[in-house]
């Protein structure tokens, strides 16, 4: 569903959900959406339960019911559809259901449009939440972007617990040779209202806190700031 808003869904997605009995996903996603869709049966459930979610989904279209799983920006990137994938290989009775994921506008495209072009080279999109991944994992992938001189987009880069995560990944890309003055930038609330759009240094980044309706980006060596944007280039000789 992209951000929520009903401009920035693909009328893939749209008509999914008008064609769909019943509405399922995490409570705040599903009341962006509820004002749009009257009539349709709506069911949630909070943060913690992805997995009964995805059941109910498959119970639901057991019954002969056209179930849409609603997720923000893109269900294949940080979102629902590798769990549908991975519970309808372990249980025989799902098997029967037709499962199909549609696109969405993930949060690395639609802050970079925010801010300018700082994915328009070769990118890697990395999330900060230590709840499925180990934190020693993330610690190795913001290396690895960093010596491969990637730009980068940020998901998860703070919450209530986890305030300093985001000052931790600057640390760490600082000491894999990240310089201090590299052009980063962030957005917040992206394609809702009160969207912000931020740019500023690495080493500037490192002492700014953010909330968890941010995503952030870290340019590569040679992106640059232009005004209030943050441009990574191509290459082309201009």
């Amino acid at each position: 569903m992209g951000p929520g808003s009903q401009e920035m869904m693909t009328q893939q997605a749209k008509d999914a959900l008008e064609a769909s009995d019943v509405i399922v996903g995490y409570t705040v996603y599903v009341e962006l959406l509820r004002a749009f869709y009257p009539g349709k049966e709506f069911v949630t459930t909070p943060m913690r339960q992805e997995i009964e979610r995805c059941r109910i989904c498959f119970s639901l279209a057991g019954e002969g019911k056209t179930v849409s799983m609603v997720c923000s920006g893109d269900a294949g990137v940080y979102g629902m559809a590798a769990p549908m994938y991975e519970l309808q290989q372990e249980n025989k009775a799902y098997q029967q259901t037709e499962l199909v994921v549609l696109p969405g506008i993930t949060a690395a495209n639609s802050g970079a449009a925010v801010l300018g072009a700082p994915l328009n080279h070769d990118y890697c999109v990395i999330s900060l939440s230590d709840l499925l991944t180990p934190w020693e994992q993330i610690e190795k992938r913001l290396i690895a972007a960093v010596q491969g001189d990637f730009a980068i987009a940020i998901y998860n880069p703070s919450s209530h617990k986890r305030k300093d995560h985001l000052k931790r990944a600057c640390d760490i890309m600082l000491t894999a040779g990240a310089s201090p003055d590299r052009a980063c930038g962030y957005v917040e609330n992206i394609g809702r209202d009160g969207t912000k759009a931020h740019v500023l240094t690495l080493g500037q980044l490192r002492e700014t806190p953010v909330n968890m309706f941010t995503t952030v980006f870290i340019g590569n060596s040679k992106s640059v700031i232009m005004k209030d944007k943050l441009v990574t280039g191509r290459g082309y000789q201009i």
